[in-house]
């Protein structure tokens, strides 16, 4: 049987912030005293090596360092993580490896550290340049930290760099959404993720709902704040992310393309194609860091398992590849999973015929008006 190729990605995941956000879903704990970097470091590196049994040696494409907040830990706590990581895997020779800070904790001497340890990308987390919407946010940095947090990660040398902005905030007006775009795009990152506040359960902000735009404004600022970004050279390759040429974000570009990652950290989830039988397992692993910390310690899995369904695979590949401006290849689908898209058929047929959806040899993408409606393409595929 022919083995597929399907890319590898590692994610890791630092669960500690300073304070909780009350729109955060994540698997974040605030910390009181010191983190303990190395228990955890090491931790995760004994998780990597437990998992590695499954990867089949394929080389690590990209790494990605989420939280949390990464950059509470220190340049050296990175580098001793990256460093153990090499030691184990085989790591990718043009590698991107990604990680997440925020403007709250921004050092010049720690961004150059995390430079010179590996990571050659970076992700700051702002929402908003302006004071009125962190606020609301329940954010603990202002507008002048998240400029300085740009101008660190510039002067630190690093030349790949998103920005992360949030639409659709209580009080926001479609020019207050354009102001942050501007001042964005006046930075220059090579990548920016805009995305939509949504009230997700198990958040403050579920159980206490703020007054938000209505659709009629949210549909505006998306509109009008996507033309701003595609004028000045920031194309649209997915739902919440623009980028310049060849700035894509190649480890969520996995993602959405159905390879395989391994997920290793407090909460983390992965995801391992077996490539002789094309079984697919995902993995999660247990979100409390003190709990995982003591599993690791005495030599225990961390995670739990479950085999994908192969009814549920086309399904599954079709949610993340529909995220695509490109789309997916139905070929794609077969080669890595041995599946087709037969029982969803007669619902993609539908969907072509209402032109929400294109259909072009084997690749399937959104139409332009059915890229606004996304989720409910989705339910509509859904299978019964």
């Amino acid at each position: 049987m022919h083995r597929p190729s399907i890319p590898l990605s590692l994610y890791i995941h630092l669960p500690w912030c300073i304070r909780k956000c009350p729109y955060c879903d994540f698997n974040s704990h605030e910390f009181q005293g010191a983190l303990p970097e190395s228990d955890y470091v090491e931790a995760l590196l004994r998780d990597l090596e437990m998992e590695l049994p499954q990867t089949d040696g394929r080389p690590i494409e990209t790494i990605f360092i989420g939280g949390g907040t990464p950059s509470l830990f220190s340049a050296k706590a990175i580098d001793d993580l990256l460093e153990g990581v090499r030691h184990r895997v085989c790591l990718a020779k043009n590698a991107e490896v990604t990680l997440e800070a925020n403007p709250g904790a921004c050092e010049s001497v720690r961004f150059e550290g995390y430079l010179k340890a590996g990571v050659n990308r970076l992700s700051i987390g702002i929402q908003s340049f302006q004071d009125r919407l962190l606020n609301g946010l329940g954010r603990i940095h202002d507008q002048k930290s998240a400029l300085a947090a740009v101008k660190i990660a510039r002067d630190a040398g690093f030349s790949e760099l998103n920005i992360d902005l949030m639409f659709g905030l209580q009080g926001q007006t479609t020019e207050m959404a354009l102001l942050d775009i501007e001042t964005a795009i006046h930075l220059d990152p090579t990548h920016l993720s805009f995305y939509q506040l949504t009230l997700e359960p198990n958040t403050f902000f579920f159980k206490y709902p703020p007054s938000l735009p209505n659709e009629d404004v949210i549909f505006t600022i998306q509109t009008q704040c996507q033309e701003r970004l595609e004028a000045n050279g920031y194309q649209q390759y997915e739902v919440s992310a623009y980028a310049r040429e060849g700035s894509r974000c190649r480890h969520n570009l996995n993602y959405w393309e159905f390879g395989d990652y391994i997920g290793i950290g407090a909460g983390a989830h992965g995801k391992i194609t077996d490539l002789e039988t094309l079984k697919i397992q995902r993995s999660s692993r247990i979100k409390h860091p003190g709990h995982y910390l003591k599993a690791l310690k005495e030599g225990r899995t961390a995670k739990t398992i479950q085999v994908l369904e192969p009814r549920d695979v086309p399904f599954e590949f079709l949610m993340n590849g529909l995220r695509l401006r490109s789309g997916c290849s139905l070929e794609t689908l077969r080669e890595r999973t041995g599946a087709s898209v037969d029982l969803l058929q007669p619902s993609l047929e539908k969907l072509i015929d209402d032109e929400l959806i294109e259909r072009s040899g084997t690749q399937i993408r959104c139409s332009s008006r059915g890229y606004n409606f996304l989720d409910t393409i989705l339910q509509r595929l859904l299978p019964s």
